[in-house]
């Protein structure tokens, strides 16, 4: 299915002006800009766009069309940072064309999957002159620093978001260019934990009689997962939710990758030597805590004879259903107290995002298989939840309508990365693919 040249241009218009506005949530640049320019860009195709306040970045919100079913859109206008600048080939802020890539912060997530969903509708508006079916969008700006009002947004309003069915932000192909479905996500929540063992930084001699902070803190760390990367907190696995006969069916029936992704990530293998079925049931199904940064004491150029007083680290923990975010902190310091380390302080960075999972038998899932199957010209790869988060939780639970994650990225796009980007290609198959889902949804 080829895209018509009016889309096409659409598209790269579009794109291009969303990528040059930097609205990097964690920095609170250029937010309210971005706002407006989505605003207005969803009432070029006919819809009524409104900029919704909350106490963080506004929220743009839309609806349209023409009677029949509602779909929902759920995108995010803010991005990542683009540090380190100077690993970009090319200005971040800039979209740039190279090698049937195009390149930039946001160019995938999210800004080129929100752009294919607006030439997806622009695609079916030319065609139809007007949509034959309902739409809204929700379009926040907190994404990328966990969507701190976004559940309290929907939650409000939720007899106006009210839909049959929603498209989440993101999507891809597998490395042999499967597209790939994704029915839920991971939740999370990310601590920090900190050591102070003395009042200012000592002479490396006194180690003999004054703790180590980083001794402490590795000791703690060390302590709450095994080689594998099982959790050993005491009570983490107890809200697990056992996985339905279809779910773990479904897990039997994803293409092996684990290969091809140690070779694109570079290492060596996976954890527990996991590998086919058992991969996949790690990444979607199984918990997991990560740290994400340790950092104390002297880490420049020679050698600093300094014992450090004080220790800290990052992480964050992805859950699965039924886990609760805030209990797992609870959890987390019982764990510390039990073994030690009441020492070690735990400060919650982000109150966390619940897990989700849709029903993989639902008629919207499998639409969206069928328009995947016919675009593609492959059979898609459907996951029951992605290994990463996201604030879907809101929409399964506040307004009971299946989720389905589709859209135009592929395993190098160097989302969060310097030099991000999509393909081309890839971008033009996804629009071609979320029109024909939508046409099928509204039994066109």
């Amino acid at each position: 299915m080829k895209l018509p040249d009016t889309v096409i241009r659409y598209a790269q218009e579009t794109l291009r002006d969303l990528v040059a506005l930097p609205s990097v949530s964690a920095e609170h640049r250029a937010l309210p800009e971005t706002a407006q320019r989505v605003k207005e860009l969803l009432e070029e195709l006919g819809l009524r766009a409104e900029i919704h306040p909350t106490p963080g970045a506004p929220v743009v919100y839309a609806e349209g069309g023409e009677g029949g079913p509602t779909v929902l859109f759920y995108n995010h206008y803010d991005v990542q940072p683009a540090d380190p600048l100077e690993l970009w080939e090319s200005d971040p802020f800039a979209m740039t064309e190279r090698d049937g890539h195009w390149y930039a912060r946001g160019i995938s997530d999210d800004k080129g999957e929100l752009t294919s969903r607006l030439a997806a509708l622009k695609w079916l508006i030319d065609e139809h002159g007007s949509l034959p079916f309902r739409v809204k969008f929700v379009v926040e700006g907190e994404e990328e620093v966990g969507s701190p009002n976004l559940e309290a947004y929907v939650a409000q309003n939720r007899q106006r978001l009210q839909a049959d069915a929603v498209i989440w932000e993101f999507g891809s192909v597998d490395t042999s260019g499967r597209p790939l479905v994704y029915c839920g996500l991971k939740g999370i929540v990310a601590v920090e934990l900190r050591v102070r063992t003395a009042g200012y930084d000592l002479h490396s001699s006194l180690g003999a009689v004054v703790q180590n902070p980083i001794y402490r803190l590795s000791a703690a760390l060390a302590s709450l997962r095994d080689n594998d990367g099982k959790v050993l907190i005491e009570g983490f696995y107890d809200r697990v939710r056992p996985l339905s006969e279809a779910e773990a069916k479904s897990l039997e029936t994803i293409p092996d990758e684990s290969g091809h992704l140690s070779e694109l990530y570079g290492v060596k293998g996976f954890l527990g030597g996991a590998k086919g079925t058992e991969f996949y049931r790690r990444l979607a199904a199984e918990p997991v805590v990560n740290i994400n940064g340790f950092h104390s004491g002297y880490g420049g150029p020679g050698s600093k004879t300094v014992l450090p007083a004080e220790a800290f680290a990052k992480l964050d923990f992805r859950l699965v259903p039924d886990q609760e975010p805030l209990e797992v902190v609870e959890l987390l310091r019982r764990h510390l107290d039990r073994h030690g380390f009441d020492d070690v302080e735990v400060i919650t960075l982000e109150a966390g995002e619940h897990p989700a999972r849709s029903d993989l038998g639902a008629p919207w899932a499998q639409q969206a298989v069928e328009a995947l199957r016919e675009t593609y010209g492959l059979e898609p790869v459907v996951h029951l939840s992605s290994g990463g988060s996201g604030p879907m939780y809101p929409f399964t639970h506040h307004l009971g309508a299946p989720v389905v994650s589709i859209g135009i990225s592929y395993p190098g796009s160097r989302v969060h990365s310097p030099n991000e980007n999509i393909r081309i290609a890839d971008f033009e198959r996804g629009v071609a693919a979320i029109k024909r889902a939508l046409e099928k949804f509204a039994g066109l």
